[in-house]
């Protein structure tokens, strides 16, 4: 089983860069600039965006589901993002440069494995969880911090 690792949508976040910062922490939200070229993963183009770059570290409901595992986490998404479509079987390096928390869900949204790997091995992993008929989908999570990465989805 091949697996498809998706980014957000660029149109979810694009109109926030609009607002000013009241209206980013009404809706919390806040406008930072990475200081770095590491740190600041954007889930848009799944990419560690470079020292300069203007983001916005937002709370996301990555698992918007009527589900005990129902869940929301903070996240970046940069201003000049275009959005991520990596191929199939393909592991950006932004997840496989980390350590990351592998939480694979069924149907009815409810956790049916997970746990940690390196991100150099998350290929393996994926296969192997898809190789199940029960895993419906993957979410993958930095295993520091806990935020929400990206999701996995088989692919034919």
């Amino acid at each position: 089983m091949t697996f498809q690792i998706q980014a957000l949508p660029t149109e979810n976040f694009a109109p926030l860069f609009a607002l000013d910062d009241a209206a980013l922490t009404a809706q919390n939200a806040i406008r930072v600039t990475a200081h770095s070229d590491s740190g600041y993963p954007c889930r848009v183009s799944l990419t560690d965006v470079p020292a300069g770059t203007e983001l916005i570290l937002l709370n996301h409901a990555h698992l918007d589901i009527a589900s005990p595992y129902a869940s929301r986490h903070a996240i970046y998404v940069s201003k000049v993002a275009a959005q991520a479509t990596p191929a199939p079987d393909t592991v950006p390096d932004m997840l496989a440069s980390r350590t990351l928390s592998v939480r694979a869900f069924d149907q009815a949204g409810l956790m049916a494995d997970a746990d940690v790997v390196a991100g150099d091995a998350l290929s393996g992993m994926l296969a192997d969880y898809f190789a199940k008929p029960q895993i419906a989908w993957v979410d993958i999570h930095s295993a520091a911090r806990g935020c929400f990465l990206a999701r996995a989805q088989p692919s034919a």
